[in-house]
């Protein structure tokens, strides 16, 4: 039988076709990009060290100002300081991004190619050139890359764009089924060139729902394409009076990888950017690594501090031998038939 299913592989003369015991070449995930959070790491992926799948789409959606491009641009620095090799073709849609912005998010401006587009047909056109330039290398050759589209939401439609030039107010009722040609296209050849890319959306709330429920825009093209959808919603974090940043509260609304509907916090601040370690102390202590003990936090040494102290000074508590602890605990809550 196996030879005969080789000779079916022959003939259908399909060159992603494969045998599932030699690999999935788009479709396996054999390694993951690190977002700068263990706990979102832990939400993506099932493990504080894993992160983004890295030949897949994920998707980051929220409302207004819930930090979407702060978040793409952290996890940009981390697959740049990573791979020292690496380079980011990011596609702009809002015109908010400068040098300035950039570097003082570290992000290394000489690996970072910013591509401006306008409708989903230049985003299409443009992204499958790269993605096709990059192919022609021989794989031993090439060097890492990421794709970010920030955002899908403000893309238009050629349609769009010259019934606008004419004055017409008519609505583009076939946007919806351009951005799922789109990804139809790009998603496995995206997985063929194990290119992890990250795309920010909007949400609004649906009408009419008898519960209060946020939407994705841009139609069902990202749904089905996206391995991993995060929906983001935000609270202001102060020190006293003032505003220091915001703990984002991130929602697994889609996963191939882990739990879906699963939800943790991070935190992002002005002058740090994404925390690392933030929302580790609530997985350890519900996976029995640390112990709640009245005001405190119990430690496994047996000694005794405040929440404040060791969020203050994660480096200090979180040893290496803690981390991987907590690892398991995480593999329990959010891989799929962990016990």
């Amino acid at each position: 039988m196996n030879d005969f299913l080789k000779e079916v592989i022959k003939e259908t003369g399909n060159e992603y076709a494969t045998l599932v015991s030699e690999g999935v070449e788009a479709g396996d995930v054999d390694s993951f990009i690190d977002t700068g959070s263990y706990t979102l790491n832990a939400l993506l992926s099932g493990s504080i060290y894993g992160g983004l799948p890295a030949n897949k789409i994920t998707a980051i959606a929220g409302e207004a100002a819930t930090g979407k491009t702060f978040f793409a641009l952290g996890i940009v620095k981390s697959f740049l300081d990573k791979h020292k090799d690496a380079g980011v073709i990011y596609f702009e849609s809002e015109s908010a991004l400068t040098k300035d912005l950039v570097e003082s998010r570290g992000v290394d401006s000489k690996r970072m190619v910013i591509v401006p587009v306008a409708t989903v047909q230049e985003f299409r056109h443009q992204s499958i050139k790269v993605v096709d330039k990059y192919l022609e290398q021989p794989e031993d050759k090439r060097k890492p890359i990421m794709f970010v589209l920030d955002s899908l939401g403000m893309l238009s439609t050629t349609k769009e764009m010259t019934d606008t030039a004419e004055g017409k107010e008519t609505r583009d009722m076939t946007r919806s089924q351009i951005v799922k040609a789109a990804f139809r296209v790009l998603t496995l050849k995206l997985g063929k060139a194990k290119i992890p890319m990250i795309m920010t959306n909007h949400t609004y709330d649906v009408i009419g729902s008898m519960f209060p429920q946020k939407e994705m825009g841009g139609g069902s093209g990202l749904k089905y394409a996206a391995s991993n959808i995060v929906y983001l919603s935000k609270r202001k974090e102060k020190d006293g009076k003032e505003v220091i940043g915001n703990v984002i509260h991130c929602l697994n609304y889609k996963s191939r990888l882990t739990k879906e509907n699963a939800k943790i916090d991070v935190r992002l601040t002005y002058d740090k950017g994404l925390e690392k370690h933030y929302g580790l102390l609530e997985l350890a202590i519900k996976g029995g690594v640390f112990k709640s003990v009245s005001t405190r936090v119990e430690l496994p040494d047996g000694s005794k501090q405040y929440a404040k102290t060791i969020n203050n000074e994660p480096d200090k508590f979180y040893t290496k031998e803690v981390l991987n602890k907590i690892d398991e605990v995480a593999k329990k809550e959010f891989l799929y038939g962990a016990e």
